[in-house]
């Protein structure tokens, strides 16, 4: 059998033109190497498809070359889109990256991630909501000089990571809505232990006084983030006396609920009532009709994300927190308000 002759952190050294150390340097993301010279050595990278070896590397720097993505969220079109884009990051830099899935409420849950930061030493921890608002764990990892990163932060003064102006969009999806015409708009509201949640409800209030429009206590309803909720909460708003023409759901999970509580129902979707979400999850172009929704680039805000928690392990003293744009995508969801 011939064996293929593995190529060595000397090779592209050789191709580079510079040094083992150097190359090294750039491989591990580290600072104050020119951009000139950290293009060359990734080119040289490519040119010989350079992989390290991961146990090499980990003696050499003292370093496990991976990021563990902890979540508690019971979206899994969210959260596949968020692991994709860690993941897109963690490969640019030569890491592996670790899913844990946790339960934040549970008595043993900051125990559980000390367990995983023992057993399995990531260089940096990737936290998602509702994580990364958890009072106890943010203070165990600061005590411990442990890096990490957050998705969605509830307060991100002070943090690395991304974030986006949920509240802003929340408030453009109801405008949205009532330039269609609907007054009698409902909110089905997020999980209330998620900063998300508390930004669209914020959102959803500043759209109807922007409107001019008094809230209505009944048309808000209390949901978790999940299709199941979804239902239930569409299932109650239908049965009101005056049902709403509008809803507008906390996530896209919630707002598939609804469509799926109409059809139940016999309700049809848009002409008797309008329904979007909130995140642009695949799932969104998916059902019928195609969900109008805040487009939020999860997957794009995981690889962001991972890369300023990265550069933080390298020892980089900017690394951010990140703000990105949303847009509203409007599809075949919501039409103009049925006449009274």
């Amino acid at each position: 059998m011939v064996r293929m002759k593995r190529v060595t952190i000397d090779d592209v050294a050789a191709a580079a033109g510079t040094s083992t150390k150097t190359v090294s340097r750039v491989l591990n993301n580290e600072p104050n190497v020119r951009d000139a010279v950290r293009q060359r050595v990734m080119a040289a990278v490519e040119a010989l498809r350079y992989r390290p070896l991961a146990s090499a590397r980990s003696l050499a720097t003292n370093r496990s070359f991976m990021v563990s993505l902890l979540y508690d969220n019971r979206s899994p079109s969210y959260i596949m889109e968020v692991q994709a884009g860690v993941l897109e990051a963690c490969e640019a830099r030569h890491y592996s990256m670790m899913v844990q899935p946790l339960v934040s409420t549970a008595p043993d849950f900051v125990e559980r991630v000390e367990d995983i930061l023992t057993r399995h030493r990531p260089d940096g921890l990737m936290l998602t909501p509702p994580i990364t608002d958890h009072p106890q764990l943010l203070e165990r990892l600061r005590k411990g000089n442990i890096p990490f990163a957050c998705i969605s932060p509830r307060h991100p003064r002070g943090r690395i990571g991304v974030t986006l102006r949920e509240r802003q969009a929340a408030a453009m999806m109801v405008a949205h809505l009532v330039s269609l015409g609907h007054r009698r708009i409902a909110h089905i509201v997020g999980d209330p232990e998620h900063g998300a949640g508390i930004w669209r409800l914020a959102g959803y209030r500043d759209g109807l006084e922007n409107a001019g429009l008094k809230e209505n206590p009944a048309y808000l309803v209390q949901g978790m983030f999940s299709f199941e909720s979804g239902v239930a909460a569409t299932r109650k708003l239908l049965a009101l006396r005056r049902p709403p023409t509008a809803i507008f759901a906390g996530d896209d999970d919630m707002a598939i609920g609804a469509i799926w509580a109409a059809a139940e129902a016999g309700v049809a979707v848009p002409g008797e009532v309008s329904i979007c979400g909130f995140d642009d999850t695949t799932i969104a172009t998916q059902v019928w009709p195609p969900l109008t929704t805040v487009h939020q680039p999860v997957r794009e805000m995981g690889r962001r994300a991972t890369a300023e928690l990265l550069r933080r392990v390298a020892g980089a003293d900017d690394a951010r927190m990140v703000e990105v744009d949303f847009e509203i995508r409007i599809r075949a969801s919501t039409a103009p308000a049925p006449k009274a």
